[in-house]
């Protein structure tokens, strides 16, 4: 659905975004991160159009965004940070404009405008002036603009931003509602909702990608980790812990009892507990609970971002 292929992009001696390439197929959601400055927004604009390429190419729908940018444009809808808004316009006008540049039959604008307008909770709002909205509800009206022709691919930047916790989890349902057979790609600094809406997380630092994996995959890191709670003396259980077969790292956490170890095990592939299981017994150290604990998107980001 969407291709990147060595998309770079340059402005005098300041690389913003160095060859960059990526895929992103129809109904995948696809979460762009990054520190202030990685270059999420310049990857955004080369999506959508807005910026050309100093090299590289972006197709949408096998259109190249350059080549066949009318083609290419009406199969996505985009969602800036601050939402292109017209204060004086109500919400119906707004949208059936949007939908005439997305060259929409006319005919169809009246349903069409009232099926988005349901998808995104605008109902009521359709006779309103955009300029008398709360924010919440200009943020819904910047989506159902993207929303207008019913666009296979939605690219939304920091979708989310200056919404109080309740808009922003009103908004966060919207979107996994309309993300159910599109491709979806957003960036945004708030992890939690990457992690819930993603299913895929592209990491870019200083213009390029530096971890490109699906979700699951990288909350597990490529191993297991495991919190174990023991009862035992932590002088004779830690270096047996760390002479486990599989065992790489052990960290002690802090403990929830007197005369209890609390421990997270990194391990490797191979599963560890039969051997856990054997070498607790034998040291009379009873398991109290035993339980697999997954990377954080906060740790991944850090660890992947830092200048080590």
């Amino acid at each position: 659905m969407l291709s990147l292929k060595g998309v770079t992009k340059r402005y005098g001696d300041t690389v913003a975004a160095d060859d960059v390439s990526f895929t992103a197929e129809r109904g995948q959601v696809l979460g762009l991160l990054g520190q202030n400055g990685a270059g999420k927004t310049t990857i955004l604009s080369i999506m959508t159009g807005y910026l050309a390429p100093t090299a590289g190419t972006v197709t949408v729908d096998g259109h190249d965004m350059l080549a066949e940018p009318r083609q290419a444009r009406r199969q996505l809808g985009y969602l800036p940070e601050v939402p292109p808004l017209y204060d004086e316009m109500t919400v119906r006008a707004a949208l059936g404009f949007a939908c005439e540049l997305k060259m929409v039959v006319r005919a169809d604008i009246p349903a069409h405008v009232a099926e988005i307008a349901a998808q995104t909770g605008l109902g009521d709002m359709l006779p309103r002036r955009i300029g008398n909205l709360s924010k919440g509800y200009r943020q819904r009206v910047g989506l159902a603009q993207a929303l207008c022709g019913d666009p296979e691919l939605l690219v939304l930047d920091e979708p989310t931003s200056g919404l109080d916790p309740r808009q922003t989890a009103e908004f966060r349902d919207t979107l996994a509602q309309l993300a159910k057979g599109r491709t979806v790609v957003f960036s945004s600094h708030i992890l939690s909702e990457v992690q819930a809406l993603c299913d895929r997380v592209i990491i870019l630092h200083h213009g390029r990608i530096v971890c490109d994996s699906g979700l699951k995959r990288l909350q597990s890191g490529g191993g297991t980790r495991l919190r174990a709670d023991i009862l035992g003396e932590d002088k004779a259980l830690l270096p047996a812990l760390r002479g486990l077969p599989g065992v790489q790292r052990v960290t002690r956490l802090p403990s929830p009892g007197k005369g209890q170890l609390s421990v997270l095990l990194e391990c490797g592939e191979a599963p560890v507990q039969p051997a856990l299981f054997t070498l607790l017994t034998g040291m009379n150290a009873p398991l109290m609970r035993l339980q697999p604990v997954e990377n954080t998107l906060e740790e991944i980001f850090l660890r992947v971002t830092s200048e080590g």
